[in-house]
């Protein structure tokens, strides 16, 4: 018989959507890092859950057109490392192009700058790289500001086209680009402007 607090976490993983990655440290609600460590490593044994990296796992999205599981989300991964650490990370310049669809390249290297140390891991020839940068620009800003904002960097000045606004709009949710024009008040006005055209749909993503 499971003990209770397996059920409770089995419960929890299921209202995940496909593709989430998490750690024990997500679910020290339900008991010791210790005991939900131990509880995610049998779930990933029975095949429930996928170990990605160690005390990373995922709930695994299933692909109907390749008849097999889809590979992990990389940018979940390095967010639950970063829940894990108490980090604020932001993606590099180009790992945010990657993640908003604005670059077709797929990185062998996916680079995050963060408030902690140095540290790097590999998940099947994929890195997860994270660089400290001790910077207040990474500080007190929602996570979906941070990425438009390294996009908006990686793109460059002066060189943001409609094309981008267009698919910079669909990243983004109504609520989430409410968020992103208060923030970006602070930000270079350049970045505040391109902000601005991206939320002025005033809507949901397209």
């Amino acid at each position: 018989m499971r003990p209770a607090y397996t059920k409770e976490l089995e419960e929890r993983i299921r209202t995940f959507q496909n593709g989430k990655a998490f750690t024990a440290y997500d679910f020290l609600d339900i008991g010791t890092a210790g005991t939900i460590n131990r509880a995610l490593s049998r779930l990933a044994d029975e095949g429930t859950i996928r170990r990605i990296i160690q005390g990373v796992y995922d709930k695994p999205e299933y692909s109907t057109i390749l008849e097999e599981y889809a590979a992990p989300q990389i940018d979940q991964v390095a967010h639950a490392l970063a829940r894990r650490f108490n980090w604020t990370i932001a993606p590099s310049e180009d790992t945010a192009l990657n993640i908003l669809h604005l670059s077709t390249q797929v990185p062998s290297t996916w680079t995050y700058v963060s408030d902690g140390p140095y540290r790097s891991y590999t998940y099947n020839q994929t890195d997860i790289v994270f660089k400290h940068k001790a910077t207040r620009e990474i500080k007190n800003l929602n996570e979906k500001t941070l990425l438009l904002i390294q996009a908006l960097r990686g793109i460059g000045k002066d060189r943001v086209s409609d094309q981008d606004i267009r698919i910079l709009r669909r990243n983004f949710s109504g609520e989430d680009k409410a968020l992103i024009l208060q923030e970006t008040q602070a930000a270079p006005a350049w970045i505040h402007t391109e902000a601005a055209r991206i939320c002025a749909d005033g809507g949901e993503k397209e």
